[in-house]
């Protein structure tokens, strides 16, 4: 099967390619982060580099198991360093090696290197890499398959409608290795359970040395269920007492807590509009993939308007913004997306505002605000052309996600 290209992810290797730095690439599991090592490995072989200038480690395969210890790490990758040319070193789910940034910061101070590493959880980023590397490295976090590279990898001509393709991209996953199953309901889900209870079992209750799995996976489906919706350790903790899974909120802290750094959901602070001033309590939280969040609560789970609301959040993430959700002194904006150097962006999802009431409901927080920055009303409604109400730009949303309005 033809490798999906990760265009955006390809031309962050491109760009610091040869340059004196680390390139990190970090994401959840199986979002692509091997095959984007393929795919510019090829390019370096197209543009003339040679097999042997290629060292490849992927620490998820049994046969490095061995190097797995930052030194026989460290000796076997000097061992087939090439002289008087540069080396190209991929070291994929690095996590693995305990001490790893001994290994990697000794091969970094070396001529002719220029290494390009992965990994999968936000504890990794967070902790090892920005402590350990300081002013060493440039960093892209990398999701599953975005509606665009999803749509792109099926069809090479726009249709008149965007609504089945959505629909298809919510019933097969963004997990680019579903796109191999092609539709079979059952593979896909057997797929997400497996994936599931990697993420579930070594990327949260192993490190955190979970011993009530079962209350865990409580917490990540009342947490799914509830996207979009404001929640606290305190109200997460109340609910499952309620329901006779007695758990203290430090507890559900400390699991929240993993579950992001797994990185199957995301947090979102409240950002008060007008103070320019992030809330750090009661956060509204994400998930990675929608049909893995539908196979987890179920179809009582299908709320298609917070659905559409996740979708939007994970575009902006990828577009590389800082997402908040917008705290007016009455009611909230959906998301505020900041860019580098400061510059916001307002933006409000709703399936449909055809209807007057709807629309002006859904216009009432963006308009509440009264800075020059941009705003914007993204709705499944079609329209063939931006309509703007007193400079708030309303986009079809499935058109903004193609990027059609950049």
């Amino acid at each position: 099967m033809k490798l999906i290209s990760r265009e955006r992810y390809l031309d962050f290797l491109r760009r610091h390619r040869d340059r004196d730095i680390i390139k990190v690439v970090s994401g959840i599991r199986r979002c692509g982060k091997s095959t984007l090592f393929t795919l510019f490995k090829k390019e370096l072989q197209a543009s003339g580099v040679k097999d042997n200038q290629i060292i490849s480690i992927n620490f998820e395969d049994l046969r490095f198991e061995y190097l797995q210890e930052y030194h026989a790490m460290h000796d076997y990758i000097v061992g087939r360093l090439q002289p008087n040319v540069m080396n190209y070193i991929f070291l994929d789910e690095i996590q693995h090696v305990a001490q790893f940034e001994r290994a990697v910061g000794s091969l970094f101070a070396m001529e002719n290197t220029d290494i390009y590493i992965t990994g999968s959880n936000a504890y990794f980023m967070a902790s090892d890499i920005a402590t350990l590397l300081t002013g060493r490295y440039v960093q892209i976090e990398m999701l599953p398959l975005s509606f665009k590279e999803f749509y792109e990898s099926k069809f090479s001509h726009k249709p008149l409608t965007l609504k089945p393709i959505y629909e298809l991209y919510l019933r097969d996953s963004s997990f680019p290795y579903t796109q191999r199953l092609e539709g079979n309901a059952f593979d896909i889900q057997e797929y997400l359970q497996g994936l599931y209870s990697t993420l579930l079992l070594n990327d949260i209750v192993a490190r955190l040395k979970v011993s009530d799995v079962t209350i865990l996976q409580d917490i990540i489906r009342y947490m799914m269920d509830n996207i979009g919706s404001l929640l606290s350790p305190t109200k997460i903790a109340n609910t499952l007492t309620s329901m006779g899974r007695k758990i203290d909120n430090k507890t559900v802290e400390r699991y929240i807590r993993g579950i992001e750094d797994s990185l199957l959901m995301y947090r979102v602070d409240r950002f008060d509009v007008r103070g320019k001033s992030i809330f750090k309590t009661n956060a509204k939280f994400y998930g990675v993939d929608m049909t893995l969040r539908n196979q987890l609560v179920g179809v009582q789970g299908r709320d298609t308007g917070y659905i559409l609301e996740n979708m939007v959040y994970l575009e902006l993430r990828r577009r590389g913004y800082t997402v908040f959700v917008g705290q007016l002194a009455k009611g909230e904006i959906d998301f505020v997306a900041q860019k580098p150097g400061g510059i916001l962006e307002y933006y409000q999802v709703s399936e449909t505002v055809l209807d007057p009431n709807t629309r002006d409901r859904e216009l009432a927080p963006l308009e509440a605000v009264k800075d020059q920055y941009p705003k914007y009303l993204l709705t499944m409604d079609e329209i063939y052309s931006p309509h703007n109400f007193d400079g708030i730009k309303q986009y079809n949303v499935l058109s903004w996600m193609l990027g059609e309005y950049d």
